[in-house]
């Protein structure tokens, strides 16, 4: 009976072995590199809702400033509203105009306070989407590092598919 033909298996299984080893070591550069490239990216988009934040803060509080501003003014502007009612009971032109002017240097701080009021709600929305972006990013990066873990590629495309999102909140946040 005819031997079967002798197959060198060992070095069959070597060359095999190495194969996956330098495909892992290409697999494994490619998501620490781009798990590196999220880290970066969650940094600069923290950093960003966080100056969103403070600018927001600041504007509330010159909205607030200007709203007591506004209230002050009324006030005094009541006041002498009553003084003027009271000392004189004609119908003098100055006094009409002084109404008109309180009036109008009322409306003028409120508009201000309004328009503080509405940037600041601005920023804190810049700040909402910086927030999410910064969240997805952090989400990608321990996605990655499971992929890295359990050497399943298919998790490393999950992590750049959710920094997709991640991305396109932070420039979304920027703009």
């Amino acid at each position: 009976m005819p031997e079967a033909p002798e197959v060198d298996t060992d070095r069959l299984h070597e060359q095999i072995q190495e194969e996956v080893e330098r495909d892992s070591g290409a697999s494994l550069k490619a998501i620490a590199l781009t798990t590196a490239l999220f880290a970066a990216l969650a940094a600069v988009a923290a950093l960003r809702a966080a100056g969103t934040v403070n600018e927001a803060l600041a504007l509330k509080a010159e909205a607030t400033r200007l709203q007591a501003e506004a209230s002050d003014q009324w006030a005094a502007y009541q006041a002498k509203g009553i003084k003027d009612e009271i000392l004189s009971f004609s119908n003098s032109p100055d006094k009409t105009t002084r109404s008109a002017k309180y009036k109008s240097e009322q409306a003028q701080i409120q508009a201000g306070a309004r328009e503080s009021e509405a940037s600041s709600h601005a920023h804190l929305e810049h700040h909402a989407i910086l927030a999410r972006a910064v969240t997805l990013f952090q989400i990608s990066i321990a996605i990655s590092a499971i992929a890295i873990l359990t050497k399943k590629r298919l998790l490393w495309y999950v992590s750049l598919g959710i920094s997709c999102f991640g991305i396109f909140f932070f420039i979304t946040g920027i703009f």
